[in-house]
C-alpha cells in the first residue's frame, strides 16, 4: 500500500484485488452505502462485482464523460435516495474515474468515493490525484473538481481482458513519469519491456507501483495543480489539442505519445532539453508499436485552435511542461514549471 500527503489517500496495488472489493470498501468506507459508478464494458466481463450495490451503468468511451452523462447519473442517484451516509465506487477506465469522481465531488456537495480504475491509463494516471471532471466541445477537462478518493484500488489481474492496443496505449504514462522523474525506471522500462507487453504479472505490479508512486509523489506537493504538478503534463499541450483537432479519434494514450516525442523535439531546438531525449523517447514508444508523429489529414487550423484553450496557457502564449533530460523536467516554480513553445516550431516539430 502506498501513500500520499493530499487526503492520505491510500493506493492499493494487489494482483487479485477486485475478488475482495467488498472488503477493501467496508474497510475505507465504514458505515456507508456503496453505489457502483460502472463501465458497461467492465460490468458484462465482470458480473458479480459489487453484486450487493446499485448499479449505474457509463457506456465505454471519451465521448461519453460529458455533462449530459454527470446529469444522468445525479439524477440516478437522486432516485435511488442517496445521502451524505452514501459513497461513489468508480469502476473503469479513465473516463469512468474521472465522471464518477465529478459525480461524487457535486453530489449533495460532495460525498466521499474510491476509484477502482480497470486500465492501463486509470492506473498509471487518471484514477490518482483527485482531478475529476468532464470534457466540453471546447476542450477536455475544462468543467470538474478536485476531489480525492478515500482509496484507489488497482488489480493488474484486470488488465488481461484488455484489448492490445488500449492496453499499449495506457502504458505511455508510465513511460512518462519515469521520462520526468525517474531514469532509472525509465532504463528500466527499456529493459524489461518484452515482459511488460506479456502483461506479465509481477512486471505489471512493480510498474504499477513505481508509477503511482511518481504521482502520487508530484501530487502531494502540489495538489491544486499551483505549481509542480504542472509536470505530469508532459507531452500533453500536443497531446490535448491533437484529440481536439481530431475529434477524439485519436486515443489519449496515442496522442500523449506523440506529444512526448513531439514537444520533446522542440524543447532540443530550444536548448531546453538534451539532446537525444526525444529519440530515446521514440523507440521505445516505437517498440510498444505506439505512434510518434502527428496524424497525416489532421485540421492544422482546429490543432492550432485547440492549442490556444490549453490551460496552462498564459498572456497569449502556448506552454507546455517540457523534459530537461530522462528523468527530469526543464522548469521552475517560478515559470509554473512550464516553457512557450513558439507557434512555428509545432506545426513543423521535426
Amino acid at each position: 500500500m502506498l501513500r500520499h500527503a493530499a487526503g492520505e489517500t491510500p493506493l492499493v496495488v494487489e494482483a487479485g484485488a477486485l475478488d475482495r472489493l467488498d472488503a477493501l470498501i467496508a474497510h475505507h468506507l465504514p458505515g456507508h452505502r456503496p453505489i457502483a459508478i460502472l463501465d458497461a464494458t467492465v460490468a458484462r466481463l465482470h458480473p458479480d462485482l459489487l453484486a450487493g450495490a446499485p448499479h449505474l451503468l457509463l457506456p465505454s468511451g471519451e465521448e461519453h464523460k460529458t455533462r449530459a452523462s454527470w446529469s444522468r447519473l445525479s439524477d440516478e442517484l437522486l432516485a435511488l435516495g442517496a445521502d451524505r451516509r452514501s459513497a461513489i465506487v468508480a469502476i473503469g477506465g479513465g473516463v469512468t474515474t474521472d465522471l464518477g469522481g465529478f459525480v461524487a465531488a457535486t453530489y449533495l456537495r460532495g460525498i466521499p468515493w474510491i476509484a477502482v480504475p480497470t486500465t492501463t491509463l486509470a492506473m498509471c494516471d487518471a484514477a490518482i490525484g483527485g482531478k475529476t471532471g468532464v470534457d466540453t466541445p471546447h476542450g477536455k477537462n475544462l468543467i470538474g473538481a478536485f476531489h480525492q478518493p478515500r482509496a484507489v484500488v488497482a488489480d493488474p489481474r484486470v488488465l488481461a481482458s484488455l484489448p492490445e492496443g488500449t492496453y499499449r496505449e495506457g502504458l505511455v504514462e508510465a513511460v512518462k513519469h519515469a521520462a520526468i522523474a525517474d531514469g532509472d525506471l525509465f532504463a528500466w522500462l527499456e529493459r524489461e519491456l518484452p515482459a511488460i507487453l506479456a502483461r506479465d504479472e509481477a512486471a505489471l505490479e512493480q510498474l504499477l507501483r513505481r508509477s503511482m508512486a511518481i504521482k502520487a509523489a508530484v501530487v502531494s506537493a502540489d495538489e491544486r495543480e499551483g505549481g509542480r504538478r504542472a509536470i505530469l503534463n508532459a507531452g500533453h499541450t500536443i497531446a490535448h489539442a491533437a484529440e481536439h483537432a481530431s475529434d477524439y479519434r485519436l486515443s489519449h494514450g496515442a496522442a500523449v505519445a506523440i506529444g512526448l516525442v513531439l514537444e520533446s523535439r522542440i524543447g532540443e531546438r530550444l536548448a531546453l532539453t538534451e539532446p537525444g531525449t526525444s529519440d530515446r523517447l521514440a523507440t521505445l514508444l516505437g517498440r510498444m508499436d505506439l505512434p510518434i508523429l502527428l496524424p497525416e489529414g489532421l485540421d492544422p487550423q482546429a490543432f492550432r485552435a485547440a492549442l490556444a484553450l490549453d490551460k496552462k496557457n498564459r498572456d497569449g502564449t502556448v506552454r507546455a511542461a517540457l523534459i530537461a533530460r530522462i528523468g527530469a523536467m526543464a522548469g521552475s516554480d517560478a515559470a509554473g514549471w512550464t516553457s512557450i513553445l513558439p507557434l512555428e516550431m509545432v506545426n513543423q516539430p521535426s
